[in-house]
């Protein structure tokens, strides 16, 4: 294939992604993909330090990029990156929090925590930057969510509901902006080492339980989310909107 038409297809030249817990997992090598096609990435995170790593990263690799201090923890505060970020023509909202008491466990607090990053954060980015993705006629919102969604398992509890949550907020954001040129999709990941499940990758017969489940039989590293993301963020995806695509290795189908 001629570089042209790789670039018709998916190229993010001049494109500005704004991704959420972009600093670490998934959301970092999403990051990381988006700036290596052409993007400028707003990275958003909790920790300065881990935000200055991956802007750095980035722009060592000859990428543009920048961080932003955001804490979704409170409505207000995805209202003030919504403020800060400006313009954005694709949204990635990977930030999220893994807090699994067992349900019977489970108090009122933890419920709210977990759905005021994993749920009430999402919808409020895309409230404030969609519409103004409508009027360019162009705009990518992507989600990150989980087997949890679907299956329950180690302890789903309020997690496994958010992220039900998310994949119906993008058949929502779907119907309401595709017309105008803005997809919504969720990327579903099986088990993937990262910080957020460290309780789970602690225990090596859990970890080869799971593995075993896949279909590749191995676990998801965050570097499987580059491409799948790179082509939803692009072009070439517009006509992908409202599904749920899962990136783990057979897993869900296992």
């Amino acid at each position: 294939m001629h570089h042209e038409a790789l670039r018709d297809l998916f190229s993010l030249d001049g494109r500005r992604a704004l991704v959420t817990g972009g600093s670490s997992g998934i959301g970092r090598a999403i990051a990381v993909a988006l700036a290596d096609a052409g993007a400028h990435v707003v990275i958003a995170a909790r920790t300065r330090a881990t935000l200055d790593a991956a802007v750095a990263e980035i722009v060592g690799r000859g990428g543009s990029a920048e961080g932003i201090v955001a804490d979704l923890a409170a409505r207000s505060g995805a209202h003030a990156l919504a403020d800060r970020v400006g313009d954005v023509d694709v949204l990635v909202n990977s930030a999220g929090i893994n807090l699994r008491p067992p349900l019977p466990d489970l108090d009122e607090e933890v419920w709210d925590a977990t759905m005021r990053v994993n749920l009430d954060a999402p919808f409020i980015l895309g409230q404030r930057l969609a519409p103004g993705m409508a009027e360019r006629g162009y705009g990518r919102i992507i989600h990150i969510s989980s087997q949890q969604a679907q299956r329950p398992f180690a302890s789903s509890g309020a997690y496994g509901v958010s992220k039900a949550g998310i994949e119906a907020l993008a058949r929502s954001q779907a119907e309401a902006w595709s017309p105008r040129g803005v997809t919504a999709n969720v990327l579903v990941p099986g088990f993937v080492r990262t910080a957020l499940n460290e309780r789970l990758a602690s225990d090596p017969t859990a970890v080869r339980a799971l593995e075993a489940r896949t279909l590749i039989g191995r676990n998801g590293v965050p570097e499987d989310f580059a491409a799948p993301a790179v082509f939803l963020a692009g072009p070439g995806s517009r006509y992908v909107t409202g599904q749920a695509i899962p990136v783990d290795g057979g897993f869900s189908v296992h």
